[in-house]
């Protein structure tokens, strides 16, 4: 196998799909499965053309992946603006390919990446923020996974671990990024939880839920992104909120806590505040706690430490941040928070702005440049200021 001569020809590859009319970023992705289709086929059976085979079967790649984006596209337009409660369809095609390409032979997270990738129809971009690694990382990750998969046969389906995973992390990307697959991550959830007997699958589809229920509250008039604690609580979907509940507490009844669960208690106790002053904060950091012990996740520690913050005074919450690697994703925005709450408004504005400069989307750096605004604002009038 030359792998000179393949990679000698892959700009004239994207060059003849570009010109039929592919997007380049598609053509890329198809591009990239000839090449391990090539990898897999050539030691054994060498084409007497190499660019002609490589056009042939990447512009076939790229219609395939085509008709499964336009496919997916029309599954979520079928489907209802909200998820409604009940049963799902007895077949589902799709997620059963999340259990396939969850395939023993790949390690977990690249299992993750590579369904993320080929099935829910998320860009490199957003899955490497959503793993927190460089971009260039997760090319290759899902690279090497498409190759260790290339030449094996899909008749062991991966566990179900791995498919909550995916499941999740689709979820998050459509509830808060460019991707609008919220409602999707919910309907195969729901689906999931009616073919098996599994309590974290019932916790991901209450924390699903529960989340969901408070999406019409997330957005102002204008569009800007409004805080949990500045929501307006009469704009959430009670029933959703109900049906979650409902699943939870079913869940939790079984006595096998996972983090999915942890999850969903936390968003349940933020969901039956009638205020955001009301909030049970001291439950929500003892379910932190579980969820740390289940984890040991950053983020995990990192939202503790808010939770302290409100459970125990700002200080507190600052102590337990201190502990944090500061490069973690919103560590800044947090200190931020607890500084103000402590009185230290000179420190808050300036790591606001700070936090708005590091921020992963658009709508996050508005609130939190506005914020930054707001108390540089208050600083200039002084305390006697109107």
């Amino acid at each position: 196998m030359d792998e000179a001569l393949l990679r000698s020809l892959t700009p004239s590859v994207l060059t003849v799909l570009v010109r039929r009319g592919a997007d380049f970023a598609a053509a890329e992705d198809a591009v990239q499965d000839a090449l391990v289709e090539a990898l897999r086929v050539w030691p054994a059976d060498p084409p007497r053309d190499p660019k002609g085979w490589l056009v042939t079967v990447t512009w076939r790649k790229f219609l395939d992946a085509t008709r499964s984006d336009a496919a997916r596209r029309r599954r979520e337009e079928r489907a209802e603006e909200e998820p409604g409660p009940g049963p799902a369809p007895a077949v589902d095609d799709t997620l059963q390919l999340y259990f396939l390409c969850a395939h023993p032979s790949l390690t977990p997270s690249s299992a993750v990446a590579l369904t993320l990738r080929a099935v829910g129809g998320l860009t490199t971009r957003q899955i490497a923020q959503a793993y927190l690694v460089p971009e260039a990382t997760m090319a290759q990750r899902i690279s090497r996974a498409k190759r260790t998969v290339s030449g094996v046969r899909f008749d062991q389906p991966g566990d179900v671990a791995t498919v909550l995973r995916v499941l999740y992390l689709v979820f998050n990307e459509g509830y808060s990024g460019d991707v609008d697959l919220a409602a999707e991550a919910i309907r195969l959830t729901r689906r999931l939880a009616a073919a098996i007997d599994h309590p974290e699958v019932r916790g991901l589809l209450a924390l699903m839920l529960l989340h969901h229920a408070r999406r019409a509250g997330r957005r102002g008039p204008d569009g800007a992104l409004v805080p949990l604690a500045e929501q307006d609580r009469g704009r959430w979907d009670t029933a959703a909120i109900a049906e979650g509940v409902a699943i939870l507490q079913a869940a939790l009844a079984r006595d096998r806590l996972g983090e999915y669960q942890a999850q969903a208690a936390i968003a349940a106790l933020h969901a039956d505040a009638p205020t955001a002053e009301e909030t049970d904060w001291v439950q929500i950091v003892e379910w932190y706690d579980e969820l740390v012990r289940l984890t040991d996740s950053p983020v995990a520690r990192l939202n503790r430490a808010v939770a302290v913050g409100e459970a125990d005074g700002p200080r507190a919450g600052l102590a337990a941040l201190t502990a944090l690697d500061p490069s973690l994703p919103r560590h800044t925005a947090a200190a931020a928070y607890l500084h103000e709450r402590d009185g230290d408004l000179p420190t808050a504005a300036r790591l606001y702005a700070e936090a708005a400069r590091k921020a992963s989307s658009l709508a996050e750096q508005d609130y939190l440049t506005r914020q930054a605004a707001r108390l540089n604002a208050h600083l200039r009038r002084g305390p006697d200021g109107p």
